[in-house]
């Protein structure tokens, strides 16, 4: 993973936005936006998730950004194995049930693509470096040069 390769503990987004024990219940708005901005806060962190809510005030504190920009389908395969995988896997909910959700299913299908654009248009004003990794043949490529467990750091990017 990238954040322990570095000596970081990493913060996953889901896991600032949903409640514990819950099934996948959001948080308030302004409770999830206090935990990103006090997880921000420390010098050195490592995050994964998009959130774009507040991804203007990560962005300004950041020393880089890594988009995996992979293909609706890699996105809705790897949502389907997240679900009926692993139940402590790396991002998980502690107490939520990481099962198939149909609202998912269509913010990934209809949603994807569109945020997909956003996202790489939002990237184009960042002024730290970023790399965007758009096919798993990429994101392997990029493990192995960084010597990093591909699994993990997909696990820890997309959570």
């Amino acid at each position: 993973m990238i954040a322990r390769s570095r000596g970081h503990a990493p913060i996953h987004l889901d896991q600032l936005y949903h409640m514990l024990n819950t099934d996948w219940r959001p948080r308030p708005v302004e409770e999830f936006v206090t935990l990103h901005d006090a997880a921000i806060a420390d010098e050195r962190w490592v995050m994964d998730g998009n959130y774009s809510r507040c991804m203007q005030q990560r962005f300004a504190r950041s020393t880089g950004v890594i988009l995996l920009d992979v293909s609706t389908v890699t996105s809705l395969v790897r949502y389907l194995r997240r679900s009926w995988g692993k139940r402590d896997r790396i991002g998980g909910l502690d107490g939520g049930a990481d099962s198939v959700k149909w609202d998912m299913i269509r913010h990934i299908a209809g949603a994807g693509r569109e945020n997909r654009r956003r996202y790489r248009s939002i990237l184009a004003g960042v002024s730290t470096p970023t790399i965007e990794l758009t096919s798993s043949r990429q994101i392997t490529r990029f493990c192995q040069q960084e010597g990093l467990s591909r699994g993990n750091v997909v696990a820890e990017l997309l959570s």
